[in-house]
């Protein structure tokens, strides 16, 4: 890192951050999770905007649920934001045996059986709040590709990228396609979290909880690669740790219908985020973009 670039006065709240990241990531896990919830609370009552988009996003996801029922699960959501400071402390600076003992892997076979096979592989996964870490552990017996945004903070983007190149992974920006492509051919698996509204350019509706929603088409064009699988892939925060669980490869994917291929991939999301609805990131836009003609579901009113 530059001096020129990351010691200036305007970083220091960052590097605040990143201290006490790293003295978080020493923490044991229940503590983590107390002191991740204890934050929640404020964060509830401050972080409006958020607040607001995760209460529209679950009000529209269960149309079911009680008044009351959406205020709870929103409030756990923002449980589940707490504790994901920690997830990610423990992501960037956490020791391998600590890491280690807290993750329990299921169907890992799905993903070994492609290595041994030399396939190409797409870890199609949801943005679940403990996801940096899930990419951690995966990184603790596999070399892999992420796939991210960059973050506005340009030295907390620089503290992230090099964490994670440090623990063998290869961080490429979600733009740059053509290096996507050169990855997935390498048969290094690759990290992949479609459920983010990108836009219409490219974008497709489908419906994602009885919604119709913009979904990249980018999943199922990568997949046509030759000789590439799609494993979904999913981790989250358990009672006493974390799980990771791989599913079967998809089975005659992609088809000839983009909107079927879209279908399926937001299915796939759906039915994981259905089993912990309370860690999934519902304070995203997800359903900012609206077919023509229909007003965004954010709108101020």
């Amino acid at each position: 890192m530059k001096k020129t670039n990351f010691y200036h006065p305007k970083f220091i709240p960052t590097w605040i951050l990143i201290g006490f990241m790293k003295l978080g990531a020493k923490l044991p896990f229940s503590l983590q999770v107390l002191i991740g919830k204890s934050i929640s609370k404020p964060l509830y009552l401050l972080a409006r905007q958020f607040r607001k988009n995760a209460t529209i996003n679950i009000t529209r996801c269960f149309p079911d649920k009680s008044p009351l029922q959406i205020k709870t699960l929103v409030k756990q959501n923002f449980e589940a934001i707490g504790i994901a400071l920690f997830e990610t402390a423990n992501a960037y600076f956490g020791k391998p045996s600590k890491i280690q003992k807290l993750a329990t892997i299921h169907n890992e076979h799905y993903l070994t059986d492609a290595l041994g096979k030399k396939q190409n592989i797409i870890l199609l996964a949801g943005h679940f709040m403990p996801l940096m870490l899930g990419g951690r552990v995966l990184l603790l017996k596999y070399k892999i590709i992420n796939i991210y945004r960059p973050q506005n903070n340009l030295l907390f983007d620089q503290i992230m990228c090099q964490n994670f190149t440090d623990n063998g992974a290869n961080m490429i920006q979600t733009k740059n396609t053509r290096a996507i492509v050169k990855a997935i051919k390498s048969g290094i698996p690759v990290w992949y979290a479609p459920d983010q509204d990108l836009g219409k350019k490219h974008s497709i509706f489908a419906p994602f909880f009885n919604i119709q929603t913009a979904t990249t088409t980018a999943t199922a064009r990568l997949a046509k690669i030759p000789n590439t699988v799609v494993i979904p892939y999913s981790f989250i925060r358990t009672n006493d740790g974390y799980q990771m669980n791989f599913q079967p490869p998809l089975n005659d994917y992609p088809g000839d219908s983009a909107k079927e291929n879209a279908k399926r991939t937001n299915q796939i999301l759906q039915n994981q985020i259905l089993k912990t609805p309370e860690q999934y990131l519902w304070i995203h836009k997800r359903f900012k973009t609206r077919p023509k003609g229909e007003k965004s579901f954010y709108q101020v009113r």
